[in-house]
């Protein structure tokens, strides 16, 4: 489910990103609107919002606890426009150019981003990604390897019935369908538990970070539920399947090693 999600995780990280243009006093109103109107058309940009300095103010203000300006006798912050940028434009690149073309504008006095925090994010999504499915990789393959170990286990535990068996004429097939039949039996209250957890971590994260949307795509939770369930089955049916053929075709002698 993390690697699954771990594109809108990013995404949703990278579009809290602002990039800050501030106004120069002397910018008019009309002028201010139709920056702000390009800026809202624009491919790249996700939403707009215009601040005030009287806004910035008290913003400060409820930041800090005091009025700085009682200090400072007047306000000496600017009026400007904070951008949210879609997540495939938060690079260093594309926020270099909006920022050139922002100065462009005469009435625009600076434009301020976090380009370190971009840098380190595109890094660190990359990073994590890529361990999370090393890690969900490694688990699988534990998880796997279990399983194949028990079934092992209970299957060489019945060698001498399996070869009785085999001594009064009964067929592979006849022999080997109880062992899957339960094997199978157990993948699925297996498989059930896991989407049984699975269901109430989903729950309350989707709970917690209602902003990551996590069960909005319903076709791919169901998707990865039906998956999860097969799978419980497959391995154990695949397993099952090689642990009897082994014993189906030692010979007699060979049962005591």
């Amino acid at each position: 489910m993390l690697i699954l999600n771990a594109k809108k995780v990013s995404d949703h990280f990278k579009e809290q990103v602002v990039v800050t243009i501030y106004l120069k006093d002397t910018a008019k109103d009309i002028e201010i609107k139709q920056l702000q109107k390009s800026l809202a058309m624009a491919d790249y940009v996700k939403s707009t919002e215009y601040v005030s300095k009287e806004q910035a103010a008290e913003f400060m203000k409820a930041e800090n606890g005091e009025d700085f300006m009682d200090f400072v006798g007047y306000n000496p912050l600017q009026n400007s426009i904070d951008v949210h940028l879609k997540a495939a434009f938060v690079t260093s690149e594309h926020l270099e150019k909006i920022s050139s073309d922002a100065l462009n504008k005469d009435f625009v006095d600076e434009v301020t981003y976090d380009n370190d925090l971009v840098n380190l994010m595109n890094d660190n999504v990359k990073k994590i990604s890529f361990w999370v499915l090393v890690i969900s990789g490694i688990f699988t393959l534990i998880a796997v390897l279990l399983i194949n170990s028990s079934i092992r286990l209970a299957v060489y535990s019945k060698r001498f019935t399996i070869k009785t068996m085999q001594m009064v004429g009964a067929t592979k097939q006849f022999i080997r369908r109880p062992f899957v039949w339960k094997s199978v039996r157990l993948g699925i209250i297996g498989a059930l538990l896991a989407l049984i957890g699975m269901a109430i971590v989903l729950y309350y994260l989707n709970k917690t970070f209602p902003e990551l949307e996590l069960l909005n795509n319903a076709t791919l939770v169901i998707l990865l539920f039906v998956f999860v369930f097969a799978l419980g089955i497959v391995i154990t049916w695949i397993s099952t399947h090689i642990a009897t053929q082994r014993f189906l075709n030692l010979k007699t002698d060979q049962l005591y090693y």
